[in-house]
């Protein structure tokens, strides 16, 4: 099993410790080289089992990169400073978008604030909408071309998960610790490099202002506001963004940590206990069948069950509904069993109700 740190782009093998450091399962369902949600490569349950209906595979020109990611600064200057041939096209891209001035703080590089509200009002939009579209995303391979130095949400998303909803909560919790260690360690270049920076009220003002027609027209910025934003460092951002990412290249673990502070302390205690849990799997002493779990019978007369996520369905034999009707939350799973074995001669075996409870397809009563 793989340690989440071995997961994470290159410059944190180093600066994380506990409980990044530990073994967690592998995310074997979720296979970016051959996509696991492509319809060809989807089982039939995903493809007979639509939600609201929307197809629960993605489109092979988008996949799960409908999404524009927010880079830190430090991250920035990782991309600038990559002179592989590997990184190349991100480089490239990088270099372009800084120069457009569209998103350029010195704090992160962000999407244009109209991804947002594309974002936010879409419905069934996710890995199905090309306007969505990554801009680092290479749809000749459908790869990554920033994707040894990629942040937060983007490093720890999966699509499916092998410890089902337990592994989407430990995935969530490792995105929370590492999105407040991408915030501190930006806040950190920029007291050392640019302290006049950290006015986030003004940056916070600028966010929440109306759209104008510049930002739906992806048009830059005025010269006044680049420059009021980047003062000395105008003309230089690269130059900036390079310095961040060196400075945050000699930071040493412990800084990190006293930067995380409080909060990193409750960050890090939330992801070792999800990661237990994921880790280490176990039935609940009371199931009930969840009934916000969505149930679509398939021509070959089975059926498939979802719950935790739109994106993965369950498929079991048609005989196991009437069974899984018996959880209703009032008794314990034994007893259910046990009346399941005298009264139907049927039975459900610990593997698939640990299935099952995973997907919180049947879940406890108080979730």
């Amino acid at each position: 099993m793989p340690a989440i740190r071995d997961v994470l782009p290159p410059l944190y093998r180093s600066l994380l410790r506990a409980p990044f450091d530990v073994d967690v399962p592998a995310e074997s369902k979720a296979t970016c080289a051959s996509c696991a949600m492509l319809e060809a490569n989807c089982g039939p349950a995903a493809r007979a089992a639509p939600v609201d209906g929307v197809p629960r595979f993605f489109r092979p020109d988008t996949k799960c990169c409908t999404f524009h990611p927010r880079l830190p600064n430090y991250l920035v200057g990782a991309i600038l400073d990559d002179a592989s041939a590997a990184g190349a096209e991100g480089r490239a891209r990088v270099e372009a978008r800084i120069a457009s001035g569209v998103g350029v703080t010195p704090a992160w590089l962000h999407p244009p604030r109209t991804f947002h509200v594309l974002y936010d009002g879409a419905r069934g939009a996710f890995g199905r909408a090309e306007g969505l579209r990554c801009p680092y995303y290479a749809v000749e391979s459908g790869g990554c071309t920033i994707w040894a130095h990629r942040e937060a949400v983007c490093a720890t998303y999966h699509c499916k998960y092998v410890a089902g909803e337990d592994g989407r909560r430990m995935w969530s919790a490792a995105k929370e610790l590492l999105s407040l260690v991408e915030i501190q360690l930006g806040r950190l270049a920029l007291l050392e490099l640019m302290p006049e920076a950290l006015d986030a009220p003004a940056a916070a003002r600028t966010a929440a202002a109306p759209l104008g027609p510049e930002d739906i027209d992806g048009a830059p910025p005025p010269e006044r506001e680049r420059r009021a934003a980047w003062g000395r460092w105008r003309g230089r951002e690269a130059e900036f963004y390079r310095g961040c990412h060196a400075l945050v290249s000699r930071l040493r673990p412990a800084e990190l940590e006293a930067a995380l502070g409080l909060d990193g302390v409750v960050a890090r205690r939330q992801l070792a206990q999800a990661m237990a849990r994921a880790s280490s799997p176990s039935l609940p002493p009371v199931l009930r069948l969840d009934p916000r779990a969505t149930v679509r019978w398939l021509p070959d007369g089975t059926i498939a069950l979802a719950a935790y996520s739109e994106l993965e369905a369950l498929a079991l034999p048609a005989e196991a509904w009437p069974l899984l009707l018996r959880f209703t939350g009032e008794e314990p799973v034994a007893a259910v069993r046990s009346r399941l074995r005298a009264e139907a001669r049927a039975d459900l075996d610990d593997e698939v109700l640990l299935a099952l409870f995973r997907h919180r397809i049947l879940a406890e009563p108080l979730e």
